[in-house]
């Protein structure tokens, strides 16, 4: 069983503390939802899991079973098992969605077999509704938002990944976009059993994928947790007021 673990991680940026005493751990088979307010740090806590070097780890740990990533490069940690599917993911051109992939999993697996490899990319654009041709293009050239969070899947089912992150999944995708990407999460998530920490905004993103635990954050720390009912109580009350709720009770209990 593979286990992300943080401990304690505060972060900074532009000497802005983002993430204060941060604490969480997920397990694999095990669904995490963060939710919350704009700002309070979910982007960039899967940033910082990552290892994005704009932000700075004051002090706390990050491991992956028993590997400490803290000064791990993000190709590394990608090597390792962890997958980000961006919020924004960017363009590039002149290296193609099928020339990436190819590259990546000869990295990671010495016995790459080119003919499995194209049959599986076919069967997962397929599945996702993808333009074929969207293989042969530059990543993200001319893709819409939607379009773009449908590749971040389609990389996730290629990659394999033991721990799935993914930041608002759910933005710019339309009604039947959304139930493909949701569907394809959960699918996945039943071949593979990896640990999935899902960032949103919205119940409509768990509709489809069932989460086992869900987080609300405020001030750069989780304030909540509890099961997937918190998310009705969540569109019902909105964030202000559990964000005060469970504030006071934290006071009260120092």
């Amino acid at each position: 069983m593979n286990c992300l673990k943080i401990k304690d991680l505060t972060v900074t940026v532009n000497n802005k503390t983002i993430l204060d005493d941060f604490n969480l751990e997920i397990k694999s088979g095990e669904i995490h939802a963060i939710m919350g307010p704009n700002g309070t740090g979910k982007s960039t806590l899967t940033k910082v899991i990552m290892g994005d070097p704009n932000y700075k780890i004051i002090k706390g740990e990050i491991y992956f079973n028993d590997k400490k990533l803290n000064d791990l490069e993000v190709n590394e940690r990608a090597n390792l098992g962890i997958f980000l599917g961006m919020q924004m993911p960017m363009e590039i051109e002149g290296v193609t969605n099928a020339d990436f992939l190819r590259t990546a999993l000869r990295t990671k697996n010495k016995n790459f077999k080119l003919y499995s490899f194209i049959k599986e990319l076919d069967t997962v654009v397929e599945k996702l509704k993808m333009n074929k041709d969207m293989i042969h293009r530059g990543i993200n050239e001319g893709f819409s938002g939607g379009e773009r969070k449908k590749n971040e899947i389609l990389q996730m089912y290629i990659l394999k990944p033991s721990v799935v992150m993914l930041d608002e999944i759910d933005s710019g995708l339309d009604v039947d976009s959304l139930k493909i990407v949701g569907n394809s999460v959960m699918d996945y998530y039943k071949e593979e059993k990896p640990a999935i920490l899902l960032v949103t905004h919205y119940q409509r993103l768990l509709d489809y994928i069932k989460p086992d635990y869900v987080h609300i954050m405020n001030g750069g720390k989780i304030i909540k947790s509890g099961d997937a009912s918190l998310v009705p109580k969540i569109e019902e009350e909105g964030y202000d007021k559990i964000t005060e709720t469970s504030t006071s009770v934290i006071e009260e209990n120092k």
